[in-house]
């Protein structure tokens, strides 16, 4: 091979066929059209499963009997909607009641885990800190090690929280991986930071509030998300510790609906004939998760930023 040829492929592999800059990585270079629409039918593909169970709740939970008859028992467009399977539900105030106690469970509870998630996150993110390390092997040490029923039970028995509401929120009130998010996103902040405050006099309640928390608002955002969404959707410690019917969160009426197929008051509001069956499960499952679902737009700006806390180091 003579030497102007080795220099020209030389050239090449370093500078690409033009020769004019450096060869940019394969991943970097504009896909062809038969990619992007790959990519376009996958996501088209994708969206349509994710979002036809949901349209097809809604339709059936508007659609009337002759509809639901003629369709198998489910229909995604009605031709006749109608919200009797909305009014039949949520007239005799049993729904009603119960998604004003998942959602004051939820608010109270989503605000207590939160704050004991921020306090222990930050003391155990800062060196020097009294038993932080006993502590944070303490919340790892929950990653291997569960309590069960029995166990939980019998401590929320002992502490007399049995069939009050206190029983589905201080069991659950904090999850060790979103303290280690919390955590990670704390060591993340510039150490530079800390030390201008304190030579300011600050103090670590003043640095939390008025440096570290305003820096953090992505990671609490998702990590709020994931304690609201645990507390809406708790079911099975509401069967648990709650004897109470009229204490029952929306979860466990939604449930009594999906089995039963009835409303409670068959003949609230004086309906003698009620809609369908499946029509009733489904408008109370569309009152289920409708405040979750107007929620999320508001704190998606913030979900990649914060789930990624701590995945890139650098």
């Amino acid at each position: 091979m003579s030497q102007q040829t080795l220099t020209s492929r030389l050239r090449v592999a370093r500078f690409g066929p033009g020769g004019a800059g450096p060869a940019r990585p394969p991943w970097m270079e504009r896909p062809h059209w038969y990619g992007q629409g790959a990519k376009a039918a996958t996501l088209l593909a994708i969206t349509v499963v994710v979002l036809y169970p949901f349209l097809l709740a809604i339709g059936t939970s508007l659609a009337g009997r002759d509809e639901l008859n003629a369709n198998g028992g489910y229909v995604l467009l009605p031709h006749h909607p109608t919200l009797e399977a909305y009014r039949v539900v949520l007239s005799d105030g049993v729904v009603t009641r119960a998604a004003l106690v998942s959602i004051f469970i939820t608010l109270i509870g989503t605000a207590l885990s939160l704050t004991c998630t921020v306090m222990i996150a930050y003391g155990t993110s800062r060196p020097g800190s009294v038993l932080a390390k006993p502590i944070l092997l303490l919340i790892l040490g929950t990653f291997l090690f569960s309590p069960g029923i029995i166990p939980t039970y019998l401590v929320v028995t002992q502490l007399h929280l049995l069939n009050t509401y206190s029983s589905l929120i201080l069991p659950v009130l904090l999850n060790g991986f979103n303290i280690v998010v919390v955590r990670s996103f704390f060591q993340s902040v510039p150490e530079e930071l800390y030390d201008a405050a304190r030579i300011d006099g600050a103090g670590e309640l003043t640095v939390l509030f008025r440096i570290v928390l305003p820096l953090s608002k992505a990671v609490l955002a998702v990590v709020g998300l994931f304690y609201a969404v645990g507390y809406w959707n708790s079911f099975f410690n509401a069967v648990l510790y709650l004897s109470d019917s009229g204490k029952y969160p929306i979860q466990v009426i939604l449930r009594a609906y999906v089995l039963n197929g009835q409303s409670i008051n068959a003949q609230a509001m004086g309906v003698h004939v009620l809609p369908p069956a499946t029509s009733l499960q489904m408008a109370v499952l569309v009152i289920a998760i409708v405040p979750i679902f107007c929620v999320y737009p508001f704190l998606q700006k913030y979900f990649v930023k914060g789930v990624l806390t701590g995945a890139v180091k650098g």
